[in-house]
């Protein structure tokens, strides 16, 4: 199958994003699949306002549709929301070629954070962005029912997964933490406002804040809580060594949808805490990690976990089933549909 991803969300940014189609695009290649990525690095592009690390592709429908067309694939996957899937979406529209969507983040939230206004207006561009996609892939079931609550039809399931190779509860802990007071609560992400971190980092259970990851608002945060350890941005084998190493992992995000941070950390063995909102209520177990809307009580609970069965539980993640449930959801083109669209 020949499967073309258009998405505004590519390297060099480092998010949960562009690390799940990186993977799912392994997988199905594996799989013998062809995919083709249409991305910002492509086009010519502008800094995101307030969020400069991502680039805004300035491109016209004809074009990003031309390399569609010339890639003739037997189904299309618009990833975001942003200005290069706007294009393609306008494209396939004006050519009667079905396509797919996806909701990642809650863009509407995240906006709002940004800008101060209502989260609502945001709404509006969500729901005439995926109304005419055949199905609008979602990481969990929560999210599913946040659509359709808010009038997005055509929703179905694409879960997640973890990098089993890497993230595993038989690594040994990193040395960098070795000698850090206990008990160590970790975080791993961006270091953004939509992330809260705030909460975290101000919570008042004893021990060390260690954050691993990078962003707009990291110089902020360590001039404000300078007893808290900010390593930057980790990976591979050395931020699977962090996740062994640390007490709890801290997810403070009330935005995000899913959290790949999460499920990494489970496979490592190490318990999760966070507020009991969308991404942790469908990931969290009560012998997995422990959610409330005291941060510090989270913590608390979490830390009472045992560690085996939290790496057992993350091991249930595959990202092999991911990519099958990503191929269910994908919508055939008729050939003929394609051929006058070109």
């Amino acid at each position: 199958m020949r499967i073309a991803i258009v998405t505004d969300a590519w390297t060099p940014q480092v998010n949960g994003v562009v690390r799940t189609l990186q993977t799912i695009q392994a997988e199905l290649e594996n799989m013998g699949h062809e995919v083709k990525v249409i991305s910002p690095d492509l086009y010519g592009s502008i800094p995101c306002p307030t969020y400069p690390e991502i680039r805004l592709a300035l491109v016209r429908s004809g074009v990003v549709g031309q390399a569609i067309a010339a890639f003739r694939p037997d189904a299309v996957h618009l990833a975001t929301e942003g200005p290069l899937c706007f294009a393609a979406r306008r494209w396939c529209l004006r050519g009667n070629v079905p396509f797919t969507t996806a909701y990642h983040t809650h863009f509407p939230d995240y906006v709002s954070q940004r800008t101060g206004l209502p989260a609502a207006w945001f709404w509006r561009y969500i729901r005439w962005f995926h109304g005419p996609a055949q199905a609008v892939l979602v990481s969990t079931r929560s999210v599913r029912h946040q659509l359709r609550a808010h009038g997005v039809a055509n929703v179905r399931k694409w879960g997640r997964g973890v990098d089993l190779k890497t993230f595993a509860g038989d690594v040994a802990p990193s040395a960098l933490l070795a000698d850090l007071p206990r008990p160590i609560q970790l975080y791993v992400g961006r270091v953004a406002v939509e992330k809260n971190l705030e909460a975290f980092l101000a919570s008042e259970h004893p021990g060390t804040k260690l954050i691993v990851g990078d962003g707009p608002a990291r110089g902020a945060l360590e001039r404000a809580y300078p007893d808290a350890r900010f390593l930057g941005a980790q990976f591979g084998a050395d931020l699977a060594a962090i996740y062994a190493g640390a007490d709890v992992f801290v997810f403070p995000s009330r935005t995000d949808t899913f959290g790949l941070v999460m499920i990494e950390a489970l496979a490592a063995g190490t318990p999760v805490a966070a507020y009991p909102v969308t991404g942790p209520i469908d990931i969290v177990t009560p012998e997995t990690g422990a959610m409330s809307e005291r941060l510090e009580d989270a913590i608390a609970a979490a830390l009472l976990c045992d560690r085996a069965a939290c790496a057992a539980y993350g091991r249930s993640f595959s990202w092999e089933r991911s990519a099958q449930e990503f191929l269910a959801g994908l919508h055939p083109i008729d050939p003929v549909v394609m051929d006058s669209a070109a």
